[in-house]
């Protein structure tokens, strides 16, 4: 795997513990591209917010920290933290 090759590794996120509770917590740990401007971290987020609300889930509350860099060619890292509600 090259030095851009690794840069260009997509974002990840929990997928929590499973089980059917009446809030779960997300966290997503996005990538910001190494060369170029943007990184489809705003997709990224929709599918995760999606995925939960076709679970019968609401976005409750999100928060994000800066992560920092990875060295070089790594590019900063985001982490959104998001609490979703069920919908009853």
């Amino acid at each position: 795997m090259g030095l851009l090759d690794k840069a260009r590794e997509e974002s990840s996120y929990s997928v929590a513990s499973g089980n059917n509770y009446h809030y779960v917590v997300l966290q997503v740990t996005l990538k910001e591209k190494f060369i170029g401007t943007g990184s489809g971290n705003l997709s990224e987020l929709e599918n995760v917010i999606n995925a939960q609300a076709a679970k019968g889930y609401r976005l409750h509350t999100i928060s994000t920290a800066n992560g920092g860099s990875k060295g070089l060619g790594g590019g900063d890292r985001i982490q959104a933290t998001m609490v979703f509600e069920k919908i009853e």
